[in-house]
């Protein structure tokens, strides 16, 4: 594992990410009603993960390169999302962030993110990384199925779906890592810590906040199980890290 250089472990988990979201969004083109049953699970145990990530493994980390910085890089970091949220939502006219143009902006731009998130966490160090890649992925096949779905609402055509979902969901996950990376990779050892403390309350946002929420609209009984399974995930690779 250790074999690898930063560069490779972000490579393959940012193209990871692109090839199962593009999946997702090729199993709801091909198979519409399994993909919105199950994608409930993939949320769930994506939340799982993504909870457990920064608070065993991300946030420590930040606080000890940053320790004074590491509490407010997060808090920051857990607003941002918030606030871009709501605006997102505001401009939509919709409760939830389903439809429209600005709703597709918004997925490109958390699809982005995703992507420098890659780049901050195993420049801190491969654990760290891989916990949170894991959820990140995880939450990949779920992201391509409700981008496809954006756009057929929208009136597009399911061939021409495909594509723009690819380019605004997929795409943009790797481009993320790929331009974050020469400038994450030259940061100071204090700057990084707070860029990580940002990572952390971005995580905790979009799995406390949107993920899990979202998973668990229709109550399905199954979804707590894919929740502690993701918990558990991540706790096996923090102990064996």
């Amino acid at each position: 594992m250790a074999s690898l250089t930063t560069f490779s472990w972000i490579a393959i988990f940012a193209l990871t990410a692109m090839v199962v979201n593009t999946i997702g969004i090729y199993f709801i083109y091909k198979n519409k009603e399994w993909t919105i049953k199950n994608k409930d699970y993939f949320l769930c145990f994506a939340a799982g993960v993504l909870i457990a990530a920064p608070l065993l493994s991300a946030f420590p980390e930040a606080v000890e390169s940053s320790h004074h910085g590491a509490g407010l890089a997060a808090l920051t970091g857990f607003a941002f999302m918030f606030f871009s949220n709501k605006l997102i939502q505001h401009r939509t006219h919709h409760e939830e962030l389903a439809f429209g143009i600005t709703a597709l902006e918004g997925i490109g731009i958390h699809s982005f993110i995703d992507g420098i998130i890659y780049s901050v966490t195993f420049n801190v160090n491969t654990m760290t990384g891989i916990l949170a890649g894991v959820g990140l992925v995880a939450h990949e096949f779920a992201e391509g199925v409700i981008t496809f779905s954006v756009l057929i609402a929208g009136g597009i055509k399911p061939k021409k779906a495909f594509f723009f979902a690819f380019l605004v969901a997929a795409l943009t996950t790797p481009v993320g890592a790929f331009l974050a990376y020469p400038l994450i990779s030259r940061l100071s050892e204090g700057a990084l810590g707070l860029s990580l403390g940002f990572v952390s309350g971005v995580l905790i946002y979009l799995s406390a906040s949107h993920l899990l929420p979202e998973g668990q609209q229709k109550g399905r009984r199954h979804s707590y199980l894919a929740f502690t399974l993701g918990i558990l995930i991540a706790l096996v690779l923090f102990a064996f890290h």
